[in-house]
């Protein structure tokens, strides 16, 4: 298999062209670079920074009270492991996990662990969405299974700590700091700015629920084995989603018309999968293709690397009939992280791929050239994101700058739920299309700082994290974690085109990657035997 695949006519021209690539001018520029980096300041500078430490109990009150509330939570945990109910529970569970454990059901449990399987479940949030919302009759589940959900993780991670269970280790990390500041922010916005507090609770809610997931990642993520876990059903789980797409792709799934525009008829379709929309469906592949890639690069077995680059491959042809111009922005963004930390060869073969894609998919240059035509100027002018956007920022001028029109009232889901402006001739609602230009309508030039300043922290402590792992022939840790933050960076450019963070499961992943660089950097911990 081994020789057929390296003799074959494809496999020849790309081993070819690596030939060339190595005796090229760029090949020689970036070796001078690779020669010179190990002595270089900048060198010094980039260990300096990884070398952060993160909050210890010595210089962070912050690390100082959890450290308290983890002592007063495990002095619960005795009182309760030796109370009489507790024992009684415990004496009725026995038989109970006994005769459960004996089954497929049970074994797969056994397996897994309860922190895999609420890992398994968390990076499955968007099947099981769609499945609950879709298939069971009952529309209060849908509205609250995600909450309970939460609950049931962080109810589980006190009893962990309780039970003396979880690690010594603290897993308090200055992004906390970072978080618990832009809520802390929000709070405030929704109290000083609150025409209607039961809509300002749910754009509240709608904004800062979903980040609580990295407190709660940070914690569930124990060892690389719950790592292996995530990781594995987020890629199983993004794969199966992609395949949809391009099954949607081939018999040219029905679409709205007002997806594509008269000029661009040529378009067949945009898929959308389970997601419901092209560009959330472009976003997900963005975060997660760069994932499949990082297994390329972390295995050592030719056939495993094979399979990735093919997988890789479909989501990018995936991502590229999603039509979604902020999609195909946030992947190029996706693959030039990538490329600079692993293969920066890559820059390279994306141009090539582009090319490629262009001359082959006709609709894909049209809808390009679309954008630099007046035809779209005008279209974006009367009822794109041109107007949308200006439409925002005059109510904000309108309204109070500083501290926003009011969390819930423009640019988001809620507000499209509540509308609290009567629509005229001149005004209506609409999304945002820019999540970052939301913010600021909602929460003001206060918020949208804070939200800026949260995002840098994070990516700075993601690169502190990428800094301190392993990139050698035994330990490619590296490749995992930069696979991640790559997704993740291209995810920010897209919510500059849309509010992607109006989409639950897509701030949920973004926030659990980010609490899954960290562990790989800081927390790191191989599960014995």
């Amino acid at each position: 298999m081994k020789a057929i695949f390296f003799n074959s006519l494809l496999v020849r021209a790309v081993l070819r062209l690596r030939e060339w690539y190595h005796e090229g001018v760029i090949a020689a520029f970036f070796r001078r670079i690779a020669d010179a980096y190990p002595d270089s300041r900048f060198r010094q500078l980039w260990d300096r920074f990884c070398a952060a430490p993160l909050c210890s109990a010595a210089n962070s009150g912050y690390a100082r009270l959890m450290a308290a509330l983890r002592r007063f939570v495990e002095r619960l945990g005795d009182a309760a492991a030796n109370s009489l109910i507790y024992r009684i529970c415990l004496a009725v569970w026995r038989p109970v996990s006994t005769f459960l454990g004996g089954g497929l059901i049970g074994k797969a449990c056994r397996f897994f662990g309860v922190r895999g399987l609420l890992l398994v479940c968390l990076a499955l949030y968007l099947p099981l969405d769609y499945f609950i919302r879709n298939y069971i009759p009952i529309a209060v589940i849908g509205s609250v299974w995600d909450e309970c959900f939460m609950l049931a993780a962080i109810a589980y991670i006190l009893w962990h700590t309780a039970m003396k269970r979880a690690p010594i280790q603290p897993r308090t990390t200055p992004v906390d700091a970072y978080l618990l500041l832009f809520i802390g922010v929000g709070f405030f916005l929704m109290c000083a700015v609150s025409p209607d507090m039961g809509i300002a609770i749910d754009g509240y809610r709608a904004v800062v629920q979903y980040l609580f997931w990295f407190f709660i990642v940070t914690r569930l993520i124990e060892d690389d084995r719950d790592f292996a876990i995530f990781y594995g059903t987020l890629v199983v789980m993004a794969l199966v989603v992609a395949a949809h797409g391009i099954y949607q792709y081939i018999v040219a799934a029905p679409m709205p018309a007002s997806w594509v525009s008269q000029t661009e008829e040529s378009v067949r379709t945009r898929v959308y999968s389970i997601t419901g929309s092209p560009n959330i469906m472009g976003s997900l592949l963005v975060l997660f293709a760069p994932m499949v890639a990082g297994i390329a690069y972390y295995s050592k077995k030719m056939w495993i690397k094979v399979l990735a680059v093919c997988a890789t491959g479909m989501m990018c042809l995936c991502c590229i009939f999603t039509f979604s111009k902020g999609a195909w922005g946030g992947l190029a963004v996706a693959v030039i992280v990538f490329a600079i930390f692993l293969d920066r060869r890559l820059i390279a073969l994306m141009g090539v791929a582009g090319a490629g894609a262009l001359l082959a998919i006709p609709s894909i240059a049209t809808r390009i050239t679309y954008l630099f035509t007046a035809d779209y100027a005008a279209a974006s002018a009367r009822a794109g994101r041109a107007v949308r956007w200006a439409t925002g920022l005059d109510l904000l001028r309108r309204e109070n700058p500083l501290l926003g029109f009011g969390l819930g009232r423009f640019g988001g889901a809620v507000a499209m739920q509540n509308k609290v402006i009567e629509e005229t001739e001149t005004f209506e609602y609409f999304y945002m299309d820019n999540y970052y230009l939301k913010t600021l309508v909602e929460m003001g030039y206060i918020g949208l700082i804070f939200f800026i300043l949260l995002l840098i922290g994070m990516a700075l402590w993601c690169l502190r994290s990428i800094g301190r792992t392993g990139y050698t022939q035994t330990d490619r840790t590296r490749v995992l974690a930069v696979s991640m933050f790559a997704g993740m960076c291209g995810v920010l450019l897209h919510c500059y085109f849309e509010n992607i963070f109006e989409v639950p499961y897509m701030m949920a992943y973004f926030w659990s990657m980010a609490a899954a660089v960290l562990y790989l950097g800081y927390f790191r911990k191989r599960r014995a035997g």
